[in-house]
């Protein structure tokens, strides 16, 4: 692979792009050198040609996988099953997380119960029409 394979514009919601200089392959790419063996053994499980490269860019080492563009759906489930596997937590304390999700699921109850008893706008519109009689 001869140029660069990360964009300056590149917000990294996905890690694949088009091959800078063959655009019948796609190049997936892992900063995470586990995600990267992962994404290798689940390939070579499903028997699909890859190439497999090492770029450092901006002092990170990536590891670049090229996938011909036949191969894509069957390797875009792959990634996203590796990425579900190496996942993180966004709060990764588990006593902070669960006590997050209790304060949430108290909050929604309180704004139901409030809801559901509070007077109607109809009852509302008597009353109303009491004071001002």
């Amino acid at each position: 692979m001869d140029t660069k394979v990360e964009n300056i514009v590149d917000l990294g919601l996905v890690n694949y792009v088009r091959h800078p200089s063959d655009p019948n392959y796609i190049v997936f790419r892992f900063a995470d050198k586990n995600r990267a063996d992962d994404f290798e053994e689940s390939l070579k499980e499903q028997k699909i040609w890859f190439e497999r490269a090492v770029e450092e860019t901006r002092g990170k080492n990536y590891t670049l996988f090229g996938i011909h563009n036949r191969d894509f759906s069957k390797v875009e489930k792959i990634n996203y099953a590796v990425e579900g596997r190496n996942r993180n937590f966004i709060i990764g304390n588990k006593i902070l997380r669960w006590s997050l999700v209790v304060f949430s699921l108290g909050v929604m109850v309180l704004a139901v119960v409030g809801y559901c008893s509070s007077p109607t706008l109809e009852e509302k519109l008597n009353e109303m029409q009491q004071i001002q009689e």
